[in-house]
């Protein structure tokens, strides 16, 4: 059971925003599994999230919209660090978006296309929000926040830092934060456009997603990366794997690099059902196949 608590000095330090004890956080991830924090903390605002990573002693893992996690059955052990309200603010400019790190990556290409702002449609394809999207360097349809981003605000326990795109070294599906840092604002760059034609790619990227991919099911977005040369999905296929099923896990018949929650599902159902997957992709084309959704917390 979670229960919301005022915290003094101790473990956390005394913050303005919302910290819950033994929180579930399995109903909050797409897969709908998972055990529950130690602590869950949702800072009130920058200088909130600055007193807990200056002066927390229990070690912080930071999630997002967790739509492309796996919190394994046994929970997460210290502060699970989520952003909310605060961090959701969406400023149109006339050369680009200036986004809080919890807002939806759908939610700013809808601003950018409000505005007539061309060049992040892309974002409107990919489930998460923005810090996540900075701190993966993530990408659909044919562009990644690399081509777009101009700056990140990250919190360190030296404080607020406003570091470029350039200095992040972002590379397929990663970049390079400061040691401990949070994305908690992102400014992506846009050029002015034709309405009508950025809400049409708009909608055809919804129409993809929706024909090729098991949007109304509980899942968790693309499970591993694509290796360099390769589609990850055809490797998968290849091996035999499409509709492959472990306990209440399956491999997508609609596409095989997403896992499927079937209904009971357990966090260790859907990372065995994974491991397997890469074992008979590595025994069958001798590609080894790199997690795409995070996994954190402890095994039961």
């Amino acid at each position: 059971m979670s229960a919301s608590v005022a915290m003094t000095e101790g473990p956390l330090p005394a913050l303005r925003g919302r910290v819950q004890a033994g929180a579930a956080l399995g109903p909050a991830t797409w897969f709908r599994v998972g055990g529950a924090a130690d602590w869950l903390v949702r800072p009130a605002d920058v200088d909130d999230l600055l007193r807990l990573l200056r002066r927390a002693t229990l070690p912080i893992t930071v999630i997002g919209a967790a739509s492309n996690l796996i919190v394994r059955d046994d929970g997460v052990r210290g502060i699970v660090l989520r952003l909310a309200r605060g961090f959701g603010d969406v400023e149109v400019e006339g050369d680009g978006v200036v986004a809080g790190a919890a807002a939806l990556d759908a939610v700013v290409a809808e601003h950018a296309a409000a505005a007539s702002l061309s060049g992040l449609e892309f974002l409107s394809g990919i489930p998460g929000s923005i810090g996540g999207a900075v701190a993966m360097n993530a990408g659909a349809y044919g562009a990644e926040v690399a081509g777009v981003l101009d700056w990140a605000e990250i919190a360190t326990v030296d404080g607020l830092l406003r570091v470029r795109a350039a200095d992040l070294r972002l590379s397929y599906r990663r970049s390079q934060l400061p040691p401990g840092g949070v994305v908690v604002r992102a400014r992506f760059h846009a050029v002015p456009g034709d309405a009508g034609a950025i809400a049409a790619r708009m909608v055809e990227i919804r129409e993809s997603r929706e024909a090729t991919q098991p949007v109304r099911a509980r899942t968790g977005g693309s499970t591993f990366a694509n290796p360099p040369g390769h589609k990850a999905w055809a490797l998968i296929d290849a091996a035999g794997c499409r509709g492959r099923v472990l306990g209440g896990a399956q491999v997508s018949e609609k596409h095989c690099n997403f896992l499927l929650n079937t209904g009971d599902a357990t966090a260790a159902d859907l990372e065995d059902l994974g491991e397997a997957v890469r074992a008979a992709v590595l025994a069958h084309s001798g590609v080894s196949l790199d997690w795409e959704i995070r996994r954190i917390g402890e095994r039961a």
